[in-house]
């Protein structure tokens, strides 16, 4: 079991934010028991309906971050943090600070390059 994101190379729309800045990239927060087996299935576009809409506009992603031993709770909690890019390690080295659960249930994150 397994709580991850995905880091897409490049956001769904091109443009900047009310207030200039570029679009930050997307991000995906899954569960997944078979963690490999799940991320074939988004880059087949057979998974959330955010990784089908980037499989068909070509958009490539990468594994920013794992979770390892974590439930569909961590998940959740994850989901709410609202920040995904912060909890991102491809946006934020730093990003081991945060949310770091290795003391909460046995959780453990972990980074794949």
């Amino acid at each position: 079991m397994s709580v991850y994101i995905l880091h897409a190379d490049k956001p769904l729309m091109r443009g900047t934010t009310p207030t200039g800045k570029p679009l930050q990239c997307g991000h995906y927060t899954g569960y997944a028991l078979d963690l490999i087996a799940r991320i074939f299935l988004h880059e087949e576009g057979k998974g959330a309906r955010l990784t089908r809409v980037w499989a068909l506009r070509g958009i490539k992603f990468s594994l920013g971050r794992v979770w390892e031993g974590a439930d569909r709770k961590f998940e959740r909690r994850v989901k709410n943090y609202k920040n995904a890019p912060q909890l991102c390690l491809i946006c934020n080295p730093k990003a081991m600070n945060y949310l770091n659960t290795e003391s909460d249930h046995g959780v453990k994150s972990t980074f794949i390059h």
